[in-house]
């Protein structure tokens, strides 16, 4: 999956430059993408996660990239597949947010052994859910009355969540390093919003 080449010097940070070659999943691509949505902006914080599935078929690769700016919250996506003859093509997305409108970041935090836990993030891992009202799902289920001998219908309850993205991310997956700076992504996000 090799190294990017630099042409010209990057107006990312150093540290997000090389969290997107140390991803290794079409660095240079990535680099395009992310440089191009960032536009003048300042990098606070990123967070690059690398995922990799596995089908029937083919093994697909899918990189996220999360950059905060003091204005705006940035996504990249870039995911390979087959293109016409198979040949290998790439797709890399980006979507820029305003900081006003992301409504919340949730962190569901999973931790083992919970009656010996020490504070470590050994062992640990989160998932980090951030909403801007893009996506929307809908959870239904059949409603029920008090009557357990009851056969009517009475149609469906529910609730609608926004989650636009969500990473989970694993001491033991991904290392311990990794969980940390999607810890620190998500405090640096999350004190951002509401002013």
């Amino acid at each position: 999956m090799g190294r990017m080449v630099r042409r010209l010097r990057s107006p990312l940070p150093d540290s997000l430059v090389a969290d997107i070659e140390r991803a290794g999943y079409l660095p240079a691509v990535v680099h395009d993408v992310v440089v191009t949505a960032v536009g003048r902006d300042q990098v606070v914080a990123h967070l690059v996660h690398a995922e990799t599935t596995f089908d029937e078929q083919a093994v697909r690769n899918h990189l996220t990239v999360l950059v905060l700016t003091d204005r705006r919250l940035v996504i990249a996506h870039a995911d390979d597949h087959e293109g016409p003859e198979r040949q290998r093509m790439a797709t890399a997305t980006s979507e820029t947010v305003p900081l006003r409108q992301v409504r919340g970041v949730m962190l569901t935090h999973v931790v083992a052994d919970p009656e010996s836990y020490d504070g470590s993030l050994e062992g640990r891992a989160i998932t980090l859910t951030l909403g801007w009202g893009a996506v929307a799902r809908v959870d239904l289920i059949p409603a029920m009355c008090e009557d357990p001998q009851c056969e009517g219908d009475h149609g469906y309850e529910g609730t609608v969540a926004g989650d636009d993205i969500s990473l989970r991310v694993s001491s033991d997956a991904d290392g311990v390093d990794q969980l940390e700076r999607a810890l620190v992504f998500a405090q640096e996000l999350s004190a951002r919003l509401g002013r």
